[in-house]
């Protein structure tokens, strides 16, 4: 088995038409994103916009040249008393699955949020995704509680599973 070489660093406006496509293939294959209808570029960049005017990371896994996957995390909440703790995304292309890219990616996203004197980083999570679930728990994240019946895709309820990693 060759190992596969992965280069994590931060996004360029030029990776956001591979970004959309690995966050439509979500949408449109998986309940990690509860969104029906894939977005457009113009929405995409717009993302990528909010997220540089708010000063959040966007990183992205690279190889060979091509984005495979990419992480990000922004506001959980809008009240000033949450301004210490952040929500966070990692997104793999399916043909990169099960490599280890996610871990990298969600390890540099931790040391940027320990960096950016952030406290707590959540992710919510379908509650059926076993694997994320313990993706999670590997980097030290917490089950926090579950929200049954958040949201509703491909036919049926889902419930939202919050898990936390207090930074230290």
């Amino acid at each position: 088995m060759t190992h596969t070489v992965i280069n994590i660093r931060p996004a360029y406006i030029e990776d956001v038409p591979a970004i959309l496509d690995i966050v439509n293939y979500s949408i449109l294959h998986t309940t990690s994103n509860y969104n029906y209808d894939i977005l457009p570029l113009e929405t995409q960049l717009q993302w990528f916009a909010d997220k540089q005017a708010k000063n959040y990371p966007i990183i992205v896994a690279e190889h060979n040249g091509k984005t495979v996957g990419f992480g990000t995390y922004g506001m959980f909440r809008e009240k000033i008393g949450y301004q210490y703790t952040v929500e966070h995304s990692v997104y793999v292309a399916q043909d990169y699955i099960g490599q280890g890219i996610g871990g990298k990616l969600l390890e540099e996203l931790i040391r940027l949020a320990k960096n950016g004197g952030y406290h707590v980083m959540i992710g919510g999570i379908d509650a059926d995704n076993s694997g994320s679930i313990a993706f999670h728990k590997r980097y030290g994240f917490v089950e926090n509680g579950v929200i049954r019946e958040a949201g509703f895709k491909f036919g049926r309820w889902l419930d939202l599973m919050f898990m936390q990693l207090i930074l230290k």
